[in-house]
C-alpha cells in the first residue's frame, strides 16, 4: 500500500519572496527522510491554475509518497519535518490544507507508485 500526502500552503501577503523561496528549498530536503518512499517528494508553485480563484489563494503544494501509515506518521513526527515547518512556514502562515489517502491496490502498478 502507498499513502499519498498532499499539502497546500498559503503565505500571508506580507511575507517576502526570499522567505518563500527559502521555505521551498528547505521543504525539498524532506525527500531525504527514510520514511519518504523512494525519495518521492515533489514541491511546486506558485500556482498557475486559471482562473486563479480556483486555487483559493493557495500558492504552493507538496506531494509525497509513503509506504504505509506508520511511515507517514514517522514523517510527520520527524525532527527535520518539525524544523522545516516551524522555522520556515508556521511563522508566515495564512492557511494550510493537508489531505492524505491510500492508493488502491489496483493502482500500485501505475508509474510513480
Amino acid at each position: 500500500m502507498t499513502i499519498v500526502h498532499i499539502v497546500l500552503f498559503k503565505f500571508r501577503a506580507d511575507v517576502t519572496e526570499t522567505a518563500r523561496e527559502e521555505f521551498l528549498l528547505q521543504l525539498k530536503t524532506l525527500k531525504n527522510l527514510s520514511c519518504v518512499k523512494s525519495q518521492k517528494l515533489v514541491v511546486g508553485g506558485p500556482s498557475i491554475t486559471t482562473p486563479i480563484e480556483k486555487s483559493k489563494g493557495f500558492q504552493y503544494a507538496l506531494v509525497s509518497y509513503h509506504e504505509n501509515r506508520a511511515a507517514l506518521d514517522e514523517y510527520q513526527a520527524s525532527s527535520e519535518h518539525h524544523r522545516v515547518t516551524s522555522t520556515y512556514f508556521i511563522p508566515f502562515k495564512e492557511d494550510l490544507v493537508r489531505f492524505d489517502f491510500e492508493v488502491d491496490q489496483a493502482n500500485e502498478s501505475l508509474p510513480g507508485f
